[in-house]
């Protein structure tokens, strides 16, 4: 048999797998209706009128009315965090390049005490509803609409590719093109985000994240026993390097070393959690401060677990094709459809089971989608309109703004994933590009928390150089890897003991050097855009930083008695509010002078 027949073989998706798949979509579906007609008592049910009726009904379509709890809130924070993109993409990092990547899960929990003691606070105690406003609140309009901008630009990068990874999964299960099935899902998550709003897409996204756990756990398990057991996992993992200490080298061009997981890692997750709309947006829906420190928790234990789930299965992957690598062969056409791939061949013999697993994958992306444009719609209501129009919204123009954002995003996604098809694999991809909008603006709501000398003209200057710099950084990086000029050099691999034929000899790779370094030219000069791609985000950040701080101190503008200390993290708050009682205490010697001549007099 030769790969292109035994590629058609495994594309056994029979109808009870379809049936299994639709029906996900139908659950989502009855669930925005279920909540659409509950937004509708409640809107009957107020009493009030004008712009407090349409503030109460922004309130509960965008953060259910601050009443949420905190198990369906972190099974969405969960649910939005853990994409197909994280689903698909790690498993595909670990087989190609070993597990040095999941060394990034300490990061998560650094990540987790930034956002519990600088962060969190701050934005719980604004009461927002668009993270955003809190940009206008500390520098300016101007830098709130930068900060607006820069999400929507990262939307934009991002959700594609959410959108595209479910597409290769289901395409490798049935051989349906992706141009087809996606219109059609994206479809049903646009239509119950736009009816029900976040109650909607945090309770679509619990049903979402109990399946995703099921489909990874079943693939796990089967593909375990499968193989010999999990001794037989990590013995073939060991034997070509995949389980590896720490990479404690300096070289920032190497794609895995301790420093870029650690720092850049940090980076990384904070601007998915710490300045998202998507996430504040979820963690603001909780009632108190104490329920939302408590979902971090839990969502940082419900994001590791996924995440040694993850690692677990590439190194499956390497277990079950360790002589005969589907990437070499064609089988999998695409370094992302190398779980699907297993999944096939693991579960293809049990009608309904591949349906469980794809629609598991979507259930990933469909969440991140519908939080996506749950999250895009509060931005622009609150950012765009409310800020541009001098008379308040009334319920029903209110309500047609955000559901129009939800619908007319929704189709620009479906129609970006045409060009997302060309641009390479999907983890790095996803954090090198993301990293053009979230760089700068971490950068500013860093300095905005921590730095009460950072003024608007040095953020805002601060935020512009990062983003220039970054944007050249992510098109000269990703020009490298389209073009060949940046190669990275994957662990060893066989040929030898494959079952069918494909076009080549069979060959044994195992003469790879066992480290991930990149392979560029021998020798030359140290380039910027080449250092790893998870230090991308970092260095935006500090970009902005440096330039807005050094701007700011130049300039000699900052008013430190006119920061409103609401607006910093609690240990610079207290620091600035001990610095103004001291110089509130320091006598004023020209006033001791007016108090002796007023004595004379």
């Amino acid at each position: 048999m030769n790969v292109e027949e035994l590629r058609a073989n495994l594309q056994s998706f029979g109808w009870l797998d379809y049936l299994v798949f639709c029906l996900m979509l139908a659950i989502c579906a009855v669930i925005g209706i279920h909540f659409c007609l509950q937004l509708r008592r409640e809107s009957k049910k107020q009493k009030s009128h004008g712009s407090e009726e349409a503030a109460n009904s922004a309130a509960s379509y965008l953060v259910g009315g601050r009443q949420m709890k905190i198990f369906p809130i972190t099974m969405s924070l969960i649910s939005s965090f853990i994409s197909g993109i994280t689903l698909l993409g790690t498993p595909t990092e670990v087989y190609l390049y070993g597990a040095q990547y999941m060394y990034i899960m300490g990061s998560l929990v650094l990540m987790g005490f930034c956002m519990y003691y600088f962060f969190l606070p701050v934005f719980h105690e604004l009461n927002l509803i668009s993270t955003y406003k809190y940009l206008e609140q500390r520098y300016n309009r101007s830098l709130r609409l930068f900060g607006s901008v820069m999400f929507i630009v990262a939307s934009l990068l991002w959700l594609p590719i959410v959108i595209y990874v479910p597409a290769i999964a289901f395409n490798q299960a049935t051989g349906v093109n992706i141009h087809i099935v996606t219109p059609i899902v994206c479809v049903v998550c646009i239509f119950y985000t736009c009816i029900g709003g976040l109650k909607a897409v945090v309770w679509t996204d619990v049903v979402q994240t109990l399946i995703m756990f099921g489909a990874m756990a079943l693939v796990l398990v089967k593909g375990t026993l499968d193989i010999g057991g999990p001794g037989v996992v990590l013995q073939r993992a060991r034997e070509t390097a995949r389980l590896e200490s720490p990479n404690f080298s300096a070289d920032l061009t190497e794609r895995y070393t301790f420093y870029s997981l650690v720092l850049g890692g940090v980076a990384h997750w904070l601007k998915s959690n710490a300045i998202s709309q998507n996430m504040i947006q979820r963690y603001l829906s909780l009632p108190t401060l104490r329920d939302a420190r408590i979902a971090i928790w839990t969502f940082i234990a419900g994001v590791l677990a996924f995440l040694l789930i993850c690692g677990y299965t590439g190194l499956l992957i390497y277990a079950t094709y360790a002589q005969c690598d589907p990437l070499e062969t064609k089988l999998a056409q695409r370094n992302d459809q190398l779980l699907p791939l297993l999944v096939m061949e693991t579960l293809g013999a049990y009608p309904g089971l591949p349906g469980v697993f794809v629609a598991g994958v979507f259930s990933a992306a469909l969440s991140s989608l519908s939080t996506g444009l749950n999250s895009l719609s509060a931005v622009v209501l609150e950012d765009f309109v409310k800020t541009s129009r001098k008379t308040p919204l009334s319920e029903g123009q209110t309500a047609f703004v955000m559901r129009s954002v939800v619908v007319v995003f929704g189709f620009i996604f479906v129609a970006l994933v045409f060009a997302v098809e060309k641009l390479g694999a999907v983890l790095q991809l996803t954090i090198t590009l993301s990293s053009v909008a979230n760089g700068p603006l971490l950068g500013i709501f860093t300095a905005g928390v921590m730095l009460p000398w950072v003024n608007s003209k040095g953020a805002l200057l601060g935020g512009f150089t990062s983003l220039v710099v970054m944007a050249w950084m992510c098109v000269s990086a990703q020009r490298d890897l389209v073009t060949g000029d940046l190669v990275y050099k994957r662990k060893p691999y066989s040929t030898m003991g494959c079952n069918y034929t494909f076009a080549g000899e069979p060959r044994e790779f195992a003469h790879l050097a066992l480290d991930a370094g990149f392979s560029s030219s021998p020798s030359g000069p140290f380039q910027l855009h080449r250092i790893s791609y998870l230090y991308f985000t970092l260095f935006g950040a500090l970009v902005t930083i440096v330039v807005a701080l050094v701007t700011s101190l130049l300039l000699k503008e900052s008013d430190l008695d006119g920061v409103d200390t609401r607006l910093l993290t609690p240990f610079v708050r207290r620091w600035l509010e001990r610095r103004r009682h001291r110089r509130s205490e320091i006598p004023d010697p020209g006033q001791k002078s007016r108090n002796r001549q007023e004595t004379k007099t």
